[in-house]
C-alpha cells in the first residue's frame, strides 16, 4: 500500500508519492498501471519525493511518464511540488532537485507559485538533435508544417509558429514529430500563434504522454521560441494553454526562463497494488 497525492496545474494533472522516509521503489510496471486512467489512478506524469543530495535543495523530485520512461523537466508539476513542500516546511521558498538541476520556486501573489526553470539551451546537441543546423529554424518539414524552433529546458522542445494553433491537428502531426529521426531522444510538441492581446496561445503534444491541457517546460520553451522569432514584444508574455494561463519571462540578464501559475490539490488517496 502506498499513499498518494493527486495534483494538477492547469489540468496537467500528476500523482505524488512520497519516498523521502525508505518507502519502497516503484517498478516499471507498477509506474505503468499507477499513470493508467483506466486501470490505474490516471495522471500525465508521476512524481517521486526523494531525499535531495544538492546543496540548496530541500527535496528531490523524480518524473516519470505514462509509459514508466523517466523525465527529465516538469514545470508544472514542480510547482505543485514546491507548494506541498512550502507548506510543509511553513516557507515561502524552496529549492527543488531534479535529474536536470536545481530549480528554485517561490510563492507569488494571489496563491501563484514562480519556478525558476534554468537556462534555455540553444545549442544543437543540447537539444539534442541527430545533425548540426540552427535551432532557431530546423530543418523540419512535417505535413507542412516547418522550420520550428527548437529548445531545451531540462527535457527537448520543437516549436511551430503558427496563425491558428487551435486549427492544427495534434493528434496527428503530434506523434509524428515527437518520433522523427531528426529527435534521437525524441521531443515535445508545440505549436504556439499570436492573441490580439499580445500574449501567446500554446497546444501541446507531450513526449510519451500526447495531447496534454498543459505543459510549464513546453510554454517556457514557447516564450524563448517567440521571442528568437521577433513575434512577442519584450521577453515576458502570459501563454494561454488548454487548462489555463501561464506568466513566463525569459530573464535578459542570465538567460533564465520565469514560469508562473496556480496549482490545485486535487485529493489523497491509497495505493493497493
Amino acid at each position: 500500500m502506498r499513499d498518494f497525492i493527486k495534483m494538477h496545474g492547469l489540468g496537467n494533472d500528476f500523482v505524488i508519492v512520497d519516498r523521502r522516509h525508505g518507502a519502497q521503489a516503484l517498478g516499471l510496471e507498477e509506474r505503468r498501471l499507477m499513470a493508467n486512467r483506466r486501470w490505474g489512478i490516471g495522471c500525465d506524469q508521476l512524481l517521486v519525493l526523494e531525499t535531495p543530495e544538492l546543496e540548496g535543495a530541500d527535496v528531490f523530485m523524480r518524473i516519470f511518464n505514462p509509459d514508466g520512461s523517466e523525465a527529465e523537466a516538469c514545470g508544472n508539476g514542480t510547482r505543485c511540488v514546491a507548494a506541498l513542500v512550502m507548506d510543509e516546511m511553513g516557507r515561502d521558498a524552496i529549492g527543488v532537485e531534479t535529474v536536470a538541476g536545481l530549480l528554485l520556486a517561490n510563492r507569488a501573489q494571489d496563491g501563484l507559485v514562480t519556478i525558476d526553470m534554468g537556462p534555455a539551451g540553444l545549442d544543437w546537441q543540447t537539444i539534442p538533435l541527430a545533425r548540426e543546423m540552427d535551432t532557431a529554424a530546423l530543418e523540419l518539414d512535417v505535413a507542412g508544417y516547418t522550420t520550428p524552433v527548437a529548445v531545451n529546458m531540462g527535457n527537448p522542445h520543437v516549436i511551430f509558429v503558427v496563425d491558428d494553433a487551435d486549427a492544427v491537428p495534434l493528434e496527428t502531426v503530434g506523434p509524428q514529430i515527437e518520433n522523427d529521426p531528426l529527435f534521437p531522444e525524441r521531443t515535445n510538441v508545440e505549436f504556439i500563434s499570436k492573441k490580439a492581446d499580445g500574449g501567446l496561445r500554446m497546444r501541446v503534444w507531450e513526449r510519451s504522454a500526447g495531447i496534454t491541457q498543459a505543459c510549464g517546460s513546453g510554454a517556457c520553451a514557447s516564450l524563448v521560441a517567440a521571442v528568437r522569432r521577433g513575434l512577442i514584444d519584450g521577453r515576458r508574455a502570459p501563454i494561454t494553454l488548454d487548462g489555463g494561463d501561464l506568466i513566463l519571462e525569459w530573464r535578459e540578464s542570465d538567460g533564465h526562463v520565469l514560469m508562473t501559475g496556480p496549482v490545485s490539490m486535487a485529493f489523497h488517496g491509497v495505493w493497493q497494488s
